[in-house]
């Protein structure tokens, strides 16, 4: 007979089973909640967009940088002006000196230091260059790029990665005393927090205090919905438990840094303290004083009730109780806290362009990140794209358009008109700014790449330099023919070429015939040096498009776009070296590696010699030719440059370039219309408002070695003697002009003169 058992042994024994089944449960869980946490945070990382910066500022003795153009720089960055610069982000300037120190930064070559460098300028241009604190002297300073865009995926998330070392000390501690004052005590939750809250809450008969941590605030963001159930509540207690088990506490503080909901820009949802600093104030984090930092702080509790734009009074009460917190914490002095809370809040403006709209620069970074990188790089996270753009030059060319614009309404019918420009380094062959449509910020039909229009007589500097390229047959003197000229084309049909003032001067000087830019003396020189010969100089200096070896293509049959034309033209400006135009200068990952790239072939395309020629007698185009309204409106620089214009004005072009940039302008209709422009009325307009809005620098021509100054006889175009009466001087090559030759036609130059 088995014993009886006790109904009090029954239920002990019950209870002790249920509570062994509740703590394998909470075990079971607990580990659930572990293996969550571990997942989401190793499986869900933040994905960060592509950031997308312009090009550093480069600066070194002789660079074609005013003082001016570094000081809106600096001002562009949120470089704060200071009497005396003592950290970094603050600059002052004199008359011809400016002292910056520079913040650190992570450019296209990877980490640089911050520095305090001196900058002296002379003549428009950088004159010397020196660290403060030794008086050593740089060969090449940098200051760093300006951030354009963050290019997100499918998610509407932005944010920038700070890390717990990386954030301002007042900005921690102003959190701290603001949202969790036992952060670095409590277990995750911190439990007399809770019961103050709740009584408080109940004297007062509404919600006036929450006794969330920070690791609360952080589960419920990043893992949870925003559900307001208690067993939601439940959920984040056990998460948060969890959580501090897995991450210390500057990791914890870190992640809520990162994710905090910080505000709302035109449908992209702004996170994390670190871009919040340059989406409110343009700055970065560390680079924000203490009353901006506070200002961040009030903005967490209610980003939509403390916008700061529409409630910068709500704001500014609210900042300035946080900065008495930290002077009741004794974190800040009295004077510290009376300076703070009487400044203003420091805003950027809300109009000004936290995201560049560059549609036409952009289109092309696209294009060439494929071209050069592969399809699949952009699917990466955190990529930094360098690029060459300006944003001092590509602010200038957009006010030009607008203002040549403007102009031309007052004589002329602009609805159907369109544009298409590129501007390019003249050094380096970066692009520095690109607009694709007078509308500078449509994100359309980007004609400055995309469009195929008939270049006219931008042509003809390639046909000359054909023949400059063979210095013992041609040089800047050679006559050329200026008569009637009659061919037939390869379909039989007779083809009469005509300069456009209808005269013909029966012969005229090859560096005069380009100068005004006569057409038939170049048809006849493109003939004797050869179609092919024309056609493989283009090539040679960028022109990536077939061409139709006809006669018509020595003046400008050949149809391109704004890129092709100053591609070609970057050549001549580049001492007759051909560099591709790009607008990537690196890409960077998100450890701030570079990735590999597919590289470009460069090189001489031409004799440096024969382009010195060429370079001289564009120069000469802007002073007495076809361009010399712009040695009008600047006859103290030196600018070199073309003008083009195609049958009944359909197509008006422009290529130019000073000792900075080189620039190729088109103006025309889609529809390919007449429009009564000419290159030197339309095309050339924008090129000179450019030069208002960014000063130009004068070019300076630099001769090769085998250049000389010969002399020439003007009717027949042989080289004789300096001494020769009536001799004209002119730049040549060696193998054109040396002394000896006698003097010809001409007669000796008596010895008293």
């Amino acid at each position: 007979m088995r014993p009886t058992t006790s109904p009090r042994r029954t239920m002990q024994v019950l209870f002790l089973k249920m509570g062994g089944l509740l703590c394998l449960s909470i075990l079971g869980y607990g580990i659930y909640l572990y293996v969550v946490v571990i997942s989401e945070l190793e499986q869900r990382p933040w994905h960060f967009p592509a950031q997308v910066y312009s090009q550093s500022l480069a600066l070194y003795p002789q660079a074609p940088v005013s003082l001016a153009k570094v000081k809106r720089q600096l001002d562009r960055l949120g470089y704060k002006k200071v009497r005396h610069p003592t950290q970094s982000g603050q600059y002052s300037s004199s008359a011809t000196k400016v002292s910056v120190w520079r913040r650190a930064f992570v450019g296209a070559r990877g980490h640089i230091d911050p520095e305090h460098v001196m900058i002296e300028f002379s003549d428009h241009q950088v004159k010397r260059l020196y660290r403060v604190r030794d008086g050593r002297e740089y060969a090449l300073f940098q200051i760093e790029p300006e951030l354009l865009d963050r290019l997100l995926s499918s998610d509407t998330e932005d944010r920038i990665l700070v890390r717990y070392q990386e954030i301002p000390f007042m900005l921690v501690q102003a959190l701290l005393l603001t949202e969790d004052r036992s952060f670095f005590d409590h277990i995750g939750v911190d439990f007399f927090a809770v019961f103050r809250a709740l009584w408080i809450n109940l004297k007062a008969g509404k919600t006036v205090q929450g006794g969330s941590t920070l690791t609360q605030q952080f589960v419920k963001n990043y893992y949870l919905s925003r559900d307001r159930s208690w067993w939601r509540k439940l959920q984040e207690l056990c998460l948060s438990l969890v959580l501090e088990v897995r991450l210390t506490k500057p990791e914890i503080f870190e992640a809520y840094a990162n994710e905090v909901f910080m505000g709302q820009s035109r449908g992209r949802a702004v996170f994390g303290f670190g871009l919040a600093a340059p989406y409110y104030f343009g700055r970065p984090l560390h680079a924000l004083s203490l009353a901006e930092q506070a200002t961040l702080i009030a903005v967490i509790k209610g980003p939509s009730y403390y916008q700061p734009w529409r409630y910068p009074q709500r704001v500014r009460q609210r900042r300035n109780h946080i900065l008495s917190l930290l002077l009741e914490a004794k974190v800040i002095s009295s004077q510290q806290w009376q300076q703070a809370t009487q400044s203003q809040l420091g805003l950027r403006s809300e109009k000004s362009a936290w995201r560049q709209p560059l549609p036409a620069f952009y289109t092309q970074v696209a294009r060439e990140i494929k071209q050069r990188y592969g399809r699949q790089v952009m699917q990466q996270s955190g990529l930094k794209l360098f690029t060459t753009l300006d944003p001092l030059v590509q602010e200038a060319a957009h006010k030009a358009v607008r203002q040549h614009f403007v102009k031309l309404k007052q004589k002329h019918n602009t609805a159907e008109l369109q544009l298409g420009m590129v501007i390019a380094n003249k050094k380096t062959g970066g692009v520095s700014a690109i607009i694709g449509d007078k509308n500078t910020h449509y994100p359309g039909f980007n004609r400055a790449v995309d469009i195929r229009r008939p270049i006219g007589s931008l042509v003809k500097p390639f046909v000359y330099l054909t023949a400059l390229t063979q210095p013992h047959k041609y040089h800047l003197m050679t006559p050329l023919l200026d008569q009637p000229l009659t061919l037939a084309n390869t379909d039989d049909r007779l083809w009469t070429p005509h300069n456009e003032d209808n005269q013909y001067l029966g012969a005229v000087p090859l560096w005069q015939a380009l100068v005004h830019s006569r057409n038939v003396p170049t048809v006849n020189l493109g003939l004797q040096v050869g179609l092919g010969s024309v056609r493989a100089t283009l090539e040679q200096a960028g022109w990536s498009e077939p061409i139709s070896e006809y006669p018509s293509m020595l003046l400008g049959s050949v149809s391109g776009s704004p890129w092709m034309v100053a591609q070609i033209y970057h050549t001549i400006a580049n001492n007759g070296y051909y560099q591709p135009l790009h607008t990537i200068e690196a890409v960077l990952d998100v450890n701030n590696q570079p990735i590999p790239v597919s590289n470009w072939q460069t090189g001489q395309a031409w004799l440096a010699s024969s382009n010195y020629l060429m370079q001289y007698t564009l120069v000469e185009v802007t002073q007495q030719g076809t361009a010399r309204a712009l040695h009008r409106q600047f006859p103290r620089v030196t600018v070199a440059g073309k003008t083009g214009t195609t049958n009944q004005g359909r197509d008006a072009w422009f290529a130019g370039f000073d000792n900075a940039h080189i620039a190729a302008v088109w103006m025309g209709k889609d529809n390919n219309h007449p429009t009564s422009l000419y290159g030197s009325t339309g095309a050339m307009g924008v090129y000179q408002a450019f030069l208002q809005h960014y000063s130009p620098a004068s070019l300076l021509l630099q001769p090769a070695a085998n250049n000389n100054q010969g002399y020439f006889d003007p009717i027949s175009g042989r080289a004789v003697d300096k001494d020769c009466l009536g001799a004209v001087s002119m730049p040549a090559m060696d193998e054109s002009w040396h002394a000896g030759q006698g003097c010809g036609q001409l007669r000796n130059r008596p010895w008293w003169r």
